[in-house]
Formats: structure tokens, C-alpha cells, sequence
């Protein structure tokens, strides 16, 4: 954020918050504008493709159709240039680039981005007016705005209208963007960024290089990396040989999750650092068991830039330790000894070579932090950026144009989906869903589908619905709501059983690298292979376990058809981590896989667990087995309700699996 909490909740005369559901993200946040609005009389325009909660609070609403945001910016734009209500003075004085931006805004009348957007052109006009006569106003972002191929530019975009305003480096105004994780901005501070080190330090920048090649005594590369979603690519392709996932969940959090199911299984090495078992573990060869935030020192780095010190209130349990510990360890085993007395002595170093974080030490953050940037010990932080003049000069304006979601609907997927939060689950779901209090209020995954939509094709709120795009394919609970609008469907991506990112489009920002989460067409029917429990929806669940990937896909393809949702594990260790992970409704095992006696011990693992050992179990056996299952009698085999010979008939193994999966 450009500006500070406390500044935009007092200050800001007005407030456009685009791309952003802060009452269920940011929920502080959220009761500060409402405040604002309720006690001051501010003014509040949300433009969002659904009709968030915040909207109750709003003078004006603007419901735009998914991937129109620089259209809709730039019609906002148009209204205060045509009408001489932008600040001439800011505009003349401290930016460049405003007659490129004027001659494409030529283009955005309020009745052409009407047509782009859906949102009435006097809507338009009006949020135009409303933001000119209310200033300063505080813009403020989440990622409705980033997770498009035009991230980048939507941010640019935002950044316009800004300084077309005048509502930079002014208390109550500025680009707020709200940050996805509750580190996330410590984590780009600290060179979690494939193009800089510590304090946005180019990796490219020979001086730069020198300085913590002299630091860290080694030689350092100057090549910009790869991001997130480009290593999975690399790792499938053999360019990245291991990865080192810490404290994520990609088989969550990543978009088109069947293909990097692939490139995790083609990584030769995967260690996962995390403090719980994740979708992501059973791919991993180690897991480095990780200290959660109450058990841990150390700084946070919140959406204000404030550096807040965090200390442990309780212990690591078992052979858990703390981030740090575990990174220092393996670099001293690697050969690059890495000792640090505590967390407090890392912060040093970090205000040694880190410009923007040079003041910052634990002594002084006791309290309520500091703000970057606070380039020395007596500097008391920085509230709010750019006053006076920005870090490169002028501000430049950028002449932006629209360019349309990479995928849109067609008559084979005639909706758009788009995904987010829920106010009761947070990311992947690894802690909130094993809240019981949380998962009892929200439990299952739910699509939203407007009432037009759900009369057109024939859905009944409450029914269980097929969602399938280019990708992939999931079975959740339709909510029939006037919060979504004709065309659009949404869906929360907190649960593994019905993971929204099994759908997702991969197609990437050019710029920053972030996929394109908030659009991808899809089409949705009702669904086979569900059941109704204690008035929720369940989707059927089966783990299948084989070695044999072409009879996996094939299973997978029959089951997936008939809307069951497909786990599957290749041994019987993975299947026993998978099926505490998700609880699966019934298990479909080989006999033998490399190990032939995997199937026989597994059944008897499964048997002893409590929590498993009510699983009923199919297992598949061909003729070449027969000696082998001789040996070991069937009744030997616990849990296992019925055994199968290959090869299956598809329509016999879906008659069995409707049997034993409880329908």
C-alpha cells in the first residue's frame, strides 16, 4: 500500500475499491470503511463482478463483467478528462505521458466501455464525478485485479486514475493494494522475487551483486529465475531437477492442478516444508516439519509495510523447528556454513544490505512496528509514499488498452467462472478446514449461480452440480443468488474435494508471471454420483491406488464422468497420507503394485487406524495374481468388501463402486 490504514480510514474523502471483497478478505480493513461511511459520510464505489457484501455500504455500484477492469478505468478516465474534472495542476507539475493517456482515452466513452463492461453508462459517468468532487480518495485492490494475463496493466491502470486525480502522496488517497497472505509483502521484501534481492535490489544490477556477493562471500548469478508457476513448468521438462516448496500448497493454490499433478510427479526432487500435511506432501520425498506462527520469533510484514515483531508463545511440538533453523541447517550440510545467533541477528543483516529496511531493528519494532521505508536508526518510518515527488521523478502515465480474459465463453463453455475466498477459510484450506467450528459454518464448496442462469438451465438451488472447463472437472453444490450476475459463476477454491483450480486457466501475465485465476469459461450440469448428508451436498469420494498410470486414467476418466471426485496414490504409503488427507468414500486398490505385498500390509494398516478403518475397500486382482491371492487368503485381506478381476468392464466397475460407495 502507497498509504497507511489509520491515514485512509481518517482522511480519505472517498473511496473506490475495485477487485477486492474486503469484507470476507480483509475484514478490518472492511469495518474501517464502513465506518468511514456510516460516521463521516464518506463516499464508496465498489466495482466488482459480484455483489460482494460491501456493496450494502456503497453510493455506487458498478457490476462489470470479469476482465473488463482497464476498460472500465479507462471510462472513469474519459468522463474527468472530457469534463475537465482531473487535477490539472498534479498532472502538469509532477507526471509525464498525459497526452499518450489523453489520445487512447478518446476511445472510452461512457457508451462504448458500457458495451465492453455491462455496467450503464451513466453509472459511469457519475463514479466519475463522484470521485472528482470527493478527494483525496483512497483507491484500493486486491487480486480481482492482479490474476488476469493484464495484471500488470490493471495496476497501471489503477495508478492513472490516481494521478489523474491528484490523490498521490497525500494522506486518505493513494494505490492500496491488499495483500493476498499476511506475509506475502515481507516475503517480495525479502527477495521472494525471481528479479531482485532484499529491498527490490535488481538481480541484474552489477553493483548490486557486488555488494552481497562481498556479504555472503560467494559468487552470485546475475540472471532474473523463474517464478512459481514457470518452475512446475521447468520441472516437468527436466530444465528444473528439484523444488523446495515452503509453506505453500500448490496442488491448491496452483492453476490446472491435473497438469501440475504432472509436473510434480516428473520432479526428480520434491521436499515440502510445512507444519501440516498438505495436498502437496505426498509428492514430496522429505517433509521438513515447520514451527507455525505461534511457536516461532520473527517479523511480519503486513499490506501497510509496517514491520511487526511476532514472538513464540509456545514451543515446537515434536521434531517441528523454526523456518530459519531448518535453512541454516541445510545450507551448513551443503557445504555453505550458515550460522546466525536469532532471528533478531538475521533482521541486522537484512538493515546492513537492505536500503528500505536500514532502520529497522528488533529494539525499535517492540511496539507497533516500523513503516518502510526507514533507511536509519532515526528515522520514524514512512506513513505514506511518494509526498512531494516519486522514487523515479515524475509519476508516467500509461496508455493502456483493453484486451480481453484469454479464455471467454463459446457455445461448449457458454459461462465464465471466476473464484475467490470465503470470510471462514483462508487459501488452501490446511488450517481452516480442520477448524471444526469454521467447517461447520461453511463446509462445503458452493456455486454461485445467478437466478436467471439456474431457470435457464434448469438448477435447483441445493443440487449437486457438474462444473467442467478446458482442464478439468468438479462436483460442488449450486447456490442459486443474486449476488453473481447472468453468465458468471463463482466458486471458492478452500476445498480439496472440489477444487476450483482444477479448472483454472494457466494463460500468464507476460509481465509479472500470475496466472489468469479470475476467468476461464466452463459449463455446468447436474451431477451423478452425489449424496445428501445431514441436508449438504457430498461429493462421492474414491482414492485409486495403482502403479499403473494408463489404468488409473482410465478409472479416473469413467468415475470423473459420473461426477465422483478422483484421488489417486501410487503406493500404499501415499494412499494411507491421501486418505487421511481427504476421507475417501471408498478405496479402489491394486493387489500388487512394485512392492506385491503393498496391497496386502496397506488393507492392514488401514484396518488399525481409527480414523480410516471404516473405509470400505474394492480390490483388483488379474489372473497372473491368482497364485499370489492364493497365498494370502481374501479373508486376510481387512476392510476389502469385494474383489474384482481385470479386466473391469466399465460399466460393471461403476455398478460396484455405486454399490460399496454408500449412494
Amino acid at each position: 500500500m502507497t498509504n497507511s490504514i489509520a491515514d485512509i480510514a481518517e482522511d480519505a474523502q472517498s473511496y473506490f475499491v475495485i477487485g477486492s471483497n474486503t469484507t470476507e478478505q480483509h475484514p478490518v480493513i472492511a469495518i474501517k470503511l464502513r465506518q468511514a461511511v456510516r460516521q463521516r459520510g464518506a463516499v464508496l464505489i465498489v466495482a466488482d463482478p459480484r455483489r460482494i457484501d460491501l456493496v450494502d455500504y456503497a453510493t455506487l455500484f458498478l457490476q462489470h463483467r470479469p476482465g473488463t477492469d482497464i476498460a472500465l478505468l479507462n471510462g472513469i478516465m474519459q468522463v474527468l478528462v472530457s469534463e475537465d474534472l482531473y487535477d490539472r495542476a498534479f498532472v502538469e507539475e509532477r507526471t509525464e505521458g498525459f497526452d499518450d493517456l489523453r489520445e487512447i482515452l478518446g476511445k472510452y466513452t461512457p457508451k462504448k466501455v458500457e458495451a465492453i463492461t455491462g455496467v450503464p453508462a451513466e453509472d459511469i459517468v457519475r463514479a466519475a464525478r463522484l470521485l472528482a468532487e470527493h478527494r483525496p480518495g483512497a483507491l484500493l485492490y486486491a487480486m480481482g485485479i492482479t490474476q488476469h494475463i493484464v495484471g500488470t496493466h490493471n495496476v497501471m491502470s489503477c495508478a492513472n486514475l490516481q494521478m489523474l486525480l491528484g490523490n498521490m502522496g497525500v494522506p486518505g488517497g493513494g494505490v492500496n493494494p491488499l495483500r493476498g497472505q499476511n506475509n506475502v509483502q515481507g516475503a517480495c521484501d525479502m527477495g521472494g522475487l525471481p528479479n531482485v534481492y532484499p529491498g527490490y535490489q535488481a538481480v541484474t544490477s552489477a553493483e548490486v551483486q557486488a555488494k552481497f556477493e562481498a556479504a555472503w562471500g560467494v559468487s552470485l548469478d546475475n540472471k532474473v529465475g523463474l517464478t512459481v508457476t514457470e518452475m512446475m513448468g521447468a520441472a516437468e521438462q527436466g530444465r528444473v531437477r528439484a523444488l523446495y516448496i515452503m509453506g505453500e500448497d500448490p496442488m491448491m493454490s496452483d492453476p490446472d492442478l491435473n497438469h501440475l499433478r504432472h509436473c510434480l510427479e516428473e520432479a526428480e526432487f520434491v521436499v515440502v516444508q510445512d507444519i501440516l500435511s498438505t495436498e502437496t506432501t505426498p509428492f514430496a520425498d522429505v517433509i521438513l516439519p515447520a514451527a507455525s506462527f505461534a511457536e516461532k520469533d520473527g517479523t511480519f510484514t503486513n499490506t501497510e509495510r509496517r514491520v511487526q515483531l511476532v514472538r513464540a508463545a509456545l514451543s515446537p511440538i515434536g521434531e517441528a523447528r523454526q523456518d530459519w533453523e531448518i535453512i541454516c541447517e541445510l545450507a551448513t550440510r551443503m557445504g555453505y556454513p550458515m550460522a546466525y545467533a536469532s532471528p533478531a541477528a538475521i533482521m541486522d543483516e537484512i538493515a546492513s544490505l537492505t536500503p528500505i529496511y536500514g532502520g529497522i531493528h528488533y529494539e525499535r519494532i517492540e511496539d507497533i512496528g516500523l513503516q518502510w521505508p526507514c533507511p536509519n536508526a532515526e528515522h520514524p518510518g514512512t506513513p505514506y509514499l511518494h509526498k512531494g515527488k516519486f522514487s523515479r521523478g515524475l509519476g508516467r502515465f500509461m496508455a493502456i488498452d483493453h484486451l480481453p480474459p484469454d479464455e471467454l465463453p463459446d457455445d461448449e463453455y457458454p459461462l465464465m467462472l471466476t473464484t475467490g475466498r470465503v470470510l471462514y477459510h483462508w487459501h488452501g484450506g490446511e488450517m481452516t478446514r480442520r477448524a471444526a467450528g469454521l467447517d461447520a459454518i461453511y463446509p462445503q464448496a458452493l456455486v454461485e449461480v445467478s437466478p436467471e442462469d439456474a431457470q435457464r438451465l434448469g438448477l435447483q438451488d441445493g443440487q449437486p452440480l457438474r462444473v467442467t472447463s478446458r482442464r478439468g472437472e468438479i462436483v460442488a453444490t449450486a447456490w442459486v443468488t443474486e449476488r453473481t450476475q447472468p453468465g458468471v459463476v463463482f466458486l471458492a477454491f478452500h476445498f480439496a474435494e472440489a477444487a476450483a483450480n482444477l479448472l483454472t486457466n494457466p494463460a500468464l501475465d507476460p509481465i509479472a508471471k500470475i496466472p489468469e485465476y479470475k476467468v476461464c469459461a466452463v459449463k455446468v450440469s447436474p451431477a451423478l454420483g452425489q449424496s445428501r448428508q445431514g441436508g449438504v451436498i457430498v461429493a462421492k469420494r474414491v482414492l485409486i491406488v495403482d502403479d499403473d498410470p494408463d489404468l488409473v486414467l482410465s478409472v479416473r476418466m469413467i468415475l470423473e464422468a459420473n461426477g465422483y471426485v478422483v484421488d489417486e496414490a501410487a503406493t500404499g504409503a501415499e494412499a494411507l497420507v491421501r486418505m487421511r488427507a481427504n476421507r475417501p468414500d471408498l478405496v479402489l486398490m491394486d493387489v500388487m503394485m512394485a512392492n506385491p505385498l503393498d496391497g496386502y500390509y496397506t488393507t492392514q494398516k488401514i484396518a488399525d487406524d481409527p480414523e480410516l478403518c471404516e473405509t470400505p475397500i474394492l480390490m483388483i486382482s488379474s489372473i497372473a495374481d491368482t497364485q499370489y491371492v492364493t497365498a494370502f487368503p481374501t479373508d486376510q485381506y481387512l476392510n476389502v468388501v469385494e474383489f474384482l478381476s481385470k479386466p473391469v468392464k466399465p460399466e460393471d466397475l461403476l455398478a460396484k463402486v455405486r454399490l460399496w460407495a454408500g449412494e
